[in-house]
């Protein structure tokens, strides 16, 4: 049985097809590197949501921004994960699964809806890889602020192919 989802590409030419841009690899903004291999797995760190002119999308869910905002903000964390991948590996096709997600929404007391925006991400990691290799574990939480009032910052562990 297919999967509607399912990809019969490479992890480049399925992101390539779904025709988005990826926004420029941030630089660290303390005392951390954006991603390190060890063994066969790959470890980024906490990302937040940069556009194409290298800015952040800045917010609280639930407050400054909706629910569907805040999932867009995951996909663009997503995006910017995509392209730290590329700027340390060189190609995505050097990851072959998605191992555990953890999205951090900074947003207000009573919102409950933190898995839904992290979807964001998740759904374009699914688009990426397929479901089995795109979809790991993960963790979706609240947070009382970010760095910097991002709306969604997420972190990731790939095993590499």
């Amino acid at each position: 049985m297919e999967s509607k989802n399912e990809f019969l590409g490479t992890p480049e030419e399925n992101f390539k097809a779904l025709g988005l841009d990826l926004p420029p690899a941030p630089k660290p903004m303390g005392v951390y590197k954006p991603g390190l291999q060890v063994d066969h797995f790959y470890y980024v760190s906490g990302h937040g949501p940069v556009l194409n002119d290298g800015s952040l999308i800045v917010g609280r869910v639930g407050d400054a921004m909706d629910m569907e905002e805040g999932k867009s903000a995951a996909q663009q964390v997503g995006l910017t994960i995509l392209s730290t991948l590329q700027s340390q590996l060189g190609s995505l096709n050097k990851i072959k699964r998605v191992i555990k997600v953890l999205g951090m929404v900074n947003c207000t007391a009573d919102f409950e809806r933190h898995p839904y925006v992290i979807n964001g991400c998740s759904e374009l990691f699914a688009k990426v890889w397929g479901e089995e290799n795109g979809i790991g574990v993960r963790s979706a939480v609240g947070m009382g602020t970010l760095p910097g009032n991002i709306p969604v910052e997420i972190e990731v562990i790939f095993e590499l192919a």
